[in-house]
């Protein structure tokens, strides 16, 4: 398993502004509940899954087998 950034440098300035924004929640998600703080409970849970491969929610990791 490997975690990496998207290689597409325009999204992750983007969300990573948005990160910086509502200090570390998700910018993709409404309200800052503690599952939405980056890296955000869904993305950790599919990660645990050794069958899955994609992004996170907000595309900012990449997870690959």
């Amino acid at each position: 398993m490997k975690i990496t950034l998207n290689p597409d440098e325009e999204i992750v300035k983007t969300v990573k502004a948005g990160l910086e924004a509502k200090g570390g929640y998700c910018p993709c998600r409404i309200g800052k509940a503690e599952e939405y703080k980056c890296m955000c409970k869904e993305f950790r849970d599919q990660i645990a899954d050794p069958e899955f491969e994609g992004y996170c929610h907000c595309l900012l990791y990449y997870k690959s087998k």
